[in-house]
């Protein structure tokens, strides 16, 4: 079985990159695999765990701390976006009104000259200039009357998207806290009750299923665990962990065939099972089965 140490490790990890994602653009490169022979030597040779509790709710405050500035800013970017629109839309329905002030004046010293040199038509040039006037009047309006209610349904998609992420936050940082209790508990039950609050969350949280199915498998329920482990292969069937509890279990129950089958799939998801065949006691029993050999490479060799 992987170590727990192992696993909290790992999560750790995981939460150090999604700071660095976070702080770089959105086009940025995805980041690199945390898979390293050397880390998992270093793991493997770890007499205690990485960090205290202590440490770790400081890593958590740290990263809601962060998101939290980092919302706080997106809302100040987006008020500021919308204060400059709206500066704009005042200047230019400034502008517009001057501009048409302007234009009436000119009529009306042009209506003027024409009454003095004795223009009877000047009603007709008055209402002709009113009502070109009235429709280029309408035409500015309803432009900013539209781009108002633009900003508005930006505004609006905004909020939406900025709770939600604020959600996701809260739901990610609580899982991250769930995982946490997990690597301490010591006890199947206990991890198997974690791991239930986990999957409360975010159902289909694939990995929680397939760790749920290894503390049944300690907890002596092999059965249980084969139901899990398909369970979780039905939402992810590429999912390497998972086939390696399936021929865990399976071992215990005494069903080789079936064990050896799921251990050659999970080795064609991740090399990193082709060893554990010979450090996992629940694989014993598959270690002299003769299809392990048609499997695996030809060129295996049994550790001395």
């Amino acid at each position: 079985m992987r170590s727990l140490t192992r696993a909290g490790l790992l999560i750790l990890l995981g939460l150090s990159s999604a700071i660095a994602l976070a702080q770089q653009p959105s086009n940025s490169q995805q980041p690199q695999s945390v898979e390293d022979p050397r880390l998992d030597q270093h793991i493997e040779e770890l007499k205690e765990p990485l960090y205290s509790p202590f440490i770790e709710r400081y890593l958590l405050d740290e990263v809601r701390s962060l998101r939290i500035d980092m919302e706080r800013k997106h809302r100040e970017l987006t008020q500021e976006v919308v204060d400059r629109e709206l500066a704009a839309a005042d200047k230019a329905v400034s502008y517009s009104t001057n501009t048409v002030t302007y234009f009436f004046y000119l009529i009306a010293g042009v209506s003027s000259a024409l009454v003095l040199i004795g223009w009877s038509s000047i009603r007709d040039i008055k209402d002709k200039v009113h009502s070109v006037a009235n429709e280029q009047v309408s035409e500015l309006v309803e432009e900013y009357e539209n781009r108002l209610r633009a900003i508005e349904k930006q505004l609006k998609q905004e909020t939406a998207h900025i709770e939600s992420n604020r959600e996701e936050i809260n739901r990610t940082q609580e899982i991250h806290s769930l995982w946490l209790r997990a690597t301490q508990e010591n006890s199947p039950a206990g991890k198997i009750a974690v791991y239930d609050q986990i999957l409360a969350i975010r159902p289909n949280d694939v990995e929680a299923i397939t760790y749920k199915a290894d503390a049944a498998l300690e907890q002596g329920e092999p059965q249980w665990a084969v139901n899990l482990c398909h369970q979780a292969l039905a939402q992810d069937e590429h999912n390497g962990h998972a086939f390696y509890q399936l021929a865990c279990a399976y071992a215990r129950l005494g069903n080789t065939d079936e064990a050896a089958r799921y251990f050659g799939k999970a080795v064609e998801q991740t090399e990193i099972y082709r060893d554990e065949l010979w450090r996992d006691s629940e694989l014993e029993p598959l270690r002299d089965h003769p299809a392990i050999h048609e499997i695996l490479d030809p060129t295996i060799e049994k550790p001395s």
